[in-house]
């Protein structure tokens, strides 16, 4: 098809490649597996999270892709004024470009990080005559309540609450990741009737496979080799239950469980206080590694952690899931029942799931799974197996081609 003819698909993100943080990567794999099918531009900032401090092209082309990147601050995150400022000059910069750009027929996908960037999109898409499909990662301001940051009876809670029914209102569908998501955007959205997808991201399978655990040279340098090593990797942020984890290593200091902490975020340095503050020698703490390390590090283990604190449940998927199943690692889950990681776990019986913040239980399972020690061989076979099944690039990419490009009006 000529290139005139294809349909204009405009994938709107804070992040986008170079950037390699899970908003980045995800978003830039769509947009690349649909380029063949549609024009397809990206509309981003520069990169702030993994690769923050690198200065990418304003304007290039990437496997098939036009990128154009706008100004904004790239300050530290993790310190709430300069992650508003982010927002609000990011936000500027896209709303601007996108008005120029932007053309009537157009196609826009944004997605909800940061909260404010589906609005700056919208508001643009419906001033120059675009449709949009709203990509649904977090659910606010539901993510606020769950980490305490607001009231579902607070003004805010209200008003954003507002917002939202105009956004999902003039969306013309809405694509969530987990099937809890789209059970509390059918609530949110009654009466608006609109189409909501359900789209898993996905494990990267040629990247990241099982691996002998006698081999792994990340064990052999932190010289764990015979402990039964428990495995956190990814953001340490206000939604993930790190605290139980380390009141759980705690009584089990002594016993045959080792824990690794591989990231950062907002609770990094709260986490490290408190190993030096108890002397807990069984938890090492790591700074993040590249994606192109990452079949090292997810091998590096007997259990891949994933962890949320109460509240997140149809809030958001922790894509980190996906490649500890495509490394094989069973899987000890701190989330709600019913939630998306509660239900991949429990069908594919790939692991444990365990209540947030509830440290008696994760003592008990913990305990269970060092007397299961040698009854793991199993899972990994079923993680893996359930990785390839399920949650495959060519599969997600195809889903998103039938909704945004083959039947873009339809259901």
């Amino acid at each position: 098809m000529p290139e005139s003819n294809k349909m204009r698909l405009w994938i709107v993100s804070e992040l986008y490649y170079p950037e390699e943080t899970s908003t980045g990567y995800y978003m830039t794999k769509i947009a690349e597996g649909l380029a063949g099918d549609a024009d397809v531009h990206a509309l981003c900032g520069q990169p702030t999270y993994s690769k923050r401090g690198t200065r990418a092209a304003r304007t290039e082309t990437h496997n098939g892709v036009e990128i154009r990147r706008v100004k904004g601050t790239t300050l530290d995150k993790n310190i709430i004024p300069f992650r508003i400022l982010n927002m609000l000059t990011l936000g500027t910069g896209i709303f601007l470009s996108a008005l120029r750009r932007f053309k009537k027929g157009d196609s826009v996908l944004v997605v909800t990080t940061p909260p404010t960037m589906p609005f700056v999109a919208a508001i643009a898409s419906l001033i120059k005559g675009c449709s949009y499909t709203l990509l649904i990662h977090d659910s606010y301001p539901e993510l606020l309540v769950a980490v305490g940051k607001t009231a579902e009876r607070s003004f805010f809670f209200r008003l954003m609450s507002m917002a939202n029914r105009w956004l999902y209102k003039h969306a013309l569908k809405i694509i969530v990741v987990g099937r809890d998501m789209a059970e509390m955007t059918r609530q949110k959205t009654e009466g608006l009737d609109i189409p909501i997808v359900t789209i898993p991201n996905w494990a990267e399978l040629e990247s990241v496979s099982p691996a002998n655990r006698d081999e792994n040279p990340l064990i052999k340098e932190l010289g764990i080799e015979d402990k039964l090593i428990f495995l956190y990797a990814g953001n340490m942020g206000h939604p993930n239950d790190i605290e139980s984890l380390v009141e759980a290593a705690s009584k089990l200091s002594g016993e045959a469980a080792h824990f690794v902490f591989l990231g950062a975020g907002v609770k990094r340095k709260w986490l490290e206080r408190e190993v030096g503050k108890l002397k807990l020698s069984n938890i090492t703490i790591l700074d993040p590694r590249p994606r192109s390390e990452q079949q090292i590090f997810l091998n590096a283990c007997d259990v891949a952690i994933v962890s949320l604190v109460k509240g997140m449940k149809g809030v958001s998927m922790p894509s980190r899931t996906y490649n500890a199943l495509a490394a094989g690692k069973p899987i000890l889950a701190l989330t709600e029942p019913g939630s998306e990681i509660d239900l991949v776990v429990k069908e594919n019986n790939i692991g444990w799931t365990v209540s947030p913040q509830n440290t008696d239980e994760l003592i008990v399972s913990l305990r269970e799974i060092l007397e299961r020690r040698l009854d793991l061989t199993q899972m990994p076979e079923r993680a893996r197996a359930a990785a390839e099944r399920d949650f495959s690039l060519e599969d997600a990419v195809e889903a998103y081609r039938r909704v945004l490009v083959k039947d873009p009006r339809g259901s």
